[in-house]
């Protein structure tokens, strides 16, 4: 038998294999899913359950830099709101008035806590949870959530109300390091805590930060990673075959691992358009980088000229496939082309809006200028006057990254 190969550090963690989830479980989650829907039915009407488009399951390995790295997820993914961490979520208010009531704190009342919260208005276009999944329950009740998502898109997807339900994204991320690097960090930031808190108590300047116990005592610190492998990194298996999964390798400097980040989220459009616009834009090649600026005001444009301009659009892209598309081709190598075309389509000024938000959701860039040219058509014999109509030339202009072919 051939010898193992030996294990790097960016190998998950070795678990032990994770347990079915039983049927008590899912019932229970069946249980409390529709005890907290119900609520939040009645609490905000079903036409306002606008569940964010994109959600990001934040796990990571004690010491992997999760506090560190979220910001740059966010900025990554173009997300303007910070995270919902539940260990905070836990000490807010709504869990305060659970406390106060006698009610513990159990997988009801955090699922119940985060759909809320998920519902507020600045967390529309995505957010990243921090925290969630822990338990088998709240894996089932996440799979519940995004069946529902998807079963009121279908339900609103051609009224007015269509675009306030888009197609939803979940992604898993996974910050890992090893056991080793792990403990040694948690350990360091102890002493880094400790050192800080000392500078505060002397000269009165700056706030005190938490000291916790695992991070001053090794054998503490080896049991909260057993504890991320046995519990966070299983529940968030449970989801890998379903949901967009990342596992980033953690240990390098924070330049390395946001490389990595950055390699694993390279966008992909097609994962989150709606299924339909996909469709109709398949025949347009994509190029090898789509601009991320603005990403999901980008996404959200297209969806809704496909629910709510449907011939339009449809028209648009027509016409790029068909009279764009080969001028495009034949300048591959410069990288730039420029069509003139008189097509009446273009009068409308929605179109105009559509030919430029297909070309960047394709990764173009494209810039219309209108050219209006007067062209003598009748002469008025008694008085001279020549009368003129007026022509209409779009000069469209398209530019990508060119072949890295040598040139001469």
């Amino acid at each position: 038998m051939p010898p193992k190969a030996a294990k790097t550090p960016s190998d998950p963690p070795a678990a032990a294999p994770a347990a079915r989830i039983t049927d008590l479980e899912i019932k229970d989650a069946q249980i409390i899913f529709g005890a907290v829907w119900q609520r939040l039915e009645a609490d905000v009407g079903l036409e306002h359950l606008r569940f964010p488009k994109e959600i990001i399951l934040l796990g990571g390995a004690p010491g992997a830099g999760k506090g560190t790295h979220t910001r740059f997820i966010s900025k990554a993914r173009g997300l303007t709101h910070g995270p919902i961490v539940i260990s905070a979520l836990l000490d807010s208010p709504e869990a305060r008035s659970f406390k106060d009531a006698g009610i513990m704190v159990g997988d009801r009342e955090v699922i119940d806590l985060l759909f809320h919260r998920l519902l507020r208005p600045e967390y529309r276009d995505g957010v990243i949870l921090d925290g969630f999944p822990r338990t088998k329950v709240q894996v089932e009740c996440l799979k519940l959530l995004v069946d529902k998502m998807h079963a009121l898109r279908r339900q609103f997807y051609r009224t007015p109300l269509g675009i306030h339900f888009r197609q939803p994204t979940i992604h898993i991320m996974v910050l890992f390091v090893d056991e080793a690097t792990s403990v040694a960090r948690q350990l360091r930031r102890g002493q880094e805590v400790r050192a800080h808190n000392k500078e505060v108590r002397r000269t009165g300047i700056g706030e005190l930060l938490e000291e916790r116990a695992t991070d001053f005592d090794k054998a503490l610190a080896q049991r909260r990673y057993r504890v991320f492998k046995e519990q966070t990194w299983d529940a968030l298996q449970e989801l890998k075959e379903i949901f967009h999964y990342h596992f980033i390798n953690a240990q390098g400097t924070i330049q390395e691992v946001e490389k990595n980040i950055l390699k694993e989220l390279d966008y992909q459009s097609t994962l989150e358009l709606d299924p339909r616009t996909v469709d109709r834009l398949r025949g347009i090649p994509v190029a090898s980088e789509i601009v991320v600026h603005a990403r999901q005001d980008l996404v959200k444009r297209l969806d809704s000229y496909e629910l709510e301009h449907e011939e339009l659009f449809g028209s648009v892209a027509a016409f790029i496939e068909r009279k764009i598309m080969p001028i495009v081709l034949r300048h591959a190598i410069s990288g730039t082309a420029l069509v003139n075309t008189e097509d009446a389509l273009l009068d409308d000024p929605r179109a105009l809006a559509m030919l430029i938000d297909i070309f960047s959701e394709r990764g173009y860039h494209a810039a219309v200028d209108i050219h209006r040219i007067e062209v003598p058509e009748h002469v008025d014999l008694k008085t001279g006057a020549v009368k003129c109509r007026q022509k209409k030339v779009y000069r469209i202009q398209i530019r990508f990254t060119g072949s890295e072919i040598r040139r001469g």
